[in-house]
């Protein structure tokens, strides 16, 4: 298969022989736009992590602009499809030209993106799924940690589950249980990671004491989680846990209510990210926990715009009525960080040069400082992943109606303020 690289590298040497011969090579315009590709799942069931990304990229143009950058940034939707995600990208790489990919929102975007441009040789970052999930996702072999290896385009930028183990446990700790979890892991890039019994829940709730009944994976859009349900309630469980698409915690939730599930703890990755997923449940989401990524209380800013966290927030809720969503703060460090790469590559056509570029940064962004070749991640990732801080969260009914994400655990960054202790469901 010829690729963009070899494309690159026939183009590099006839530049050469035209150079020795006495012609010029043709140059890059001073006045063309660095072109960034951006994929993200804005349709379908994980549509909640694409619903800011409007306002960020139109902000980013508005500070770009402002500055006297010249940026083009073309948006593909991944319809939460991986294969649609992997065409998409190759559509920026091929027929786009991009000079930097951009990717944002679970396994199922972040990672046959990240794949496709390590195999065309596009740099890329990618931000919103755990470390885990995508590195070892994309392995040949992830059951074989001595084939990992790492990456030479791709960079991602994201906690770990050993974050989130740290952050749920940390929540469970504040209330008495018998400490009986159940798991709802499903069939996908997070739910394997998750319920991994190397690298996942298993090995670490086993560790702290925590018995765990994992029922196996389901698939996604399921309609009947009534094994799940009765497994559950026959192990007496007051703790539950999982990473499940909105649709499904929708499903799940309110079959448990029907069927006499009465945890004491439900704390559920990615569907309770979100406002509106949350306010689907009616008052029966009331003391939900979940991670927290990002706030308009964290203690960071724009490094393109000098915005506080709050400030963010206030105006992405003037420009669309809506609440504040925790997505916000990492599509805007994405592109705060295309800005810094760009700044700093010697060349931004050569996609050695922005990689190189990548692997370089240190800088304070508004979900806090990004730098790759960290010595807090396991040798394997340390060149390709960057590690952001993690909280918890549990949702509130407000009075008058919908809800607030108060933070109940900020062991791993006491710096983001607490609004209160973990409360347990009704």
């Amino acid at each position: 298969m010829f690729t963009r690289r070899d494309f690159i590298k026939t183009t590099a040497v006839s530049g050469a022989v035209l150079a020795t011969s006495g012609l010029a090579a043709p140059a890059i315009a001073k006045d063309v736009a660095i072109k960034l590709g951006y994929v993200s799942p804005q349709t379908g069931p994980l549509a909640g992590f694409g619903e800011a990304d409007k306002f960020v990229i139109d902000a980013f143009m508005t500070a770009t602009k402002a500055m006297g950058l010249n940026y083009q940034v073309i948006v593909k939707d991944s319809q939460s499809n991986p294969n649609r995600a992997a065409q998409v990208a190759k559509e920026l790489i091929v027929d786009d030209e991009v000079n930097l990919m951009l990717v944002s929102s679970t396994p199922e975007t972040t990672n046959p993106v990240s794949t496709t441009c390590e195999g065309e040789g596009v740099a890329c970052i990618s931000t919103v799924a755990p470390w885990q999930s995508w590195f070892i996702g994309q392995q040949g072999n992830p059951s074989d940690p001595a084939s990992w290896k790492p990456f030479n385009y791709a960079y991602h930028f994201f906690w770990g589950l050993e974050d989130i183990i740290a952050v749920y446990t940390g929540m469970w700790s504040q209330l008495a249980t018998d400490k009986k979890v159940g798991g709802l892991f499903p069939n996908d890039g997070d739910g394997n990671a998750w319920g991994d019994k190397v690298v996942g829940f298993p090995p670490v709730l086993e560790k702290l004491g925590y018995s765990l009944t994992d029922t196996g994976r389901y698939q996604n859009l399921t309609d009947d989680f009534s094994a799940q349900i009765n497994a559950f309630k026959q192990k007496n469980t007051d703790i539950l846990t999982g990473v499940m698409i909105p649709p499904d915690l929708t499903t799940f939730w309110n079959q448990a209510k029907q069927q006499g599930l009465k945890p004491k703890i439900a704390s559920i990755g990615k569907a309770l990210l979100f406002p509106q997923a949350v306010e689907a449940l009616g008052n029966a989401g009331h003391n939900l926990s979940t991670e927290v990524w990002w706030t308009p209380t964290h203690p960071f800013k724009s490094s393109l715009t000098g915005q506080t966290s709050a400030q963010v927030a206030a105006a992405f809720t003037k420009a669309t009525g809506r609440p504040w969503t925790q997505p916000i703060g990492f599509a805007h460090a994405l592109f705060e960080l295309a800005v810094d790469v760009m700044k700093r590559a010697e060349d931004v056509s050569d996609a050695n040069s922005v990689a190189k570029a990548i692997g370089e940064t240190k800088l304070d962004t508004l979900v806090g400082p990004i730098a790759w070749g960290s010595d807090k991640l396991p040798p394997f990732a340390s060149k390709n992943v960057a590690k952001t801080p993690l909280v918890g969260g549990q949702w509130r009914l407000k009075t008058g109606g919908g809800y607030d994400l108060v933070v109940v655990e900020n062991g791993l960054i006491p710096s983001v303020p607490l609004g209160g202790k973990l409360e347990p469901l009704a």
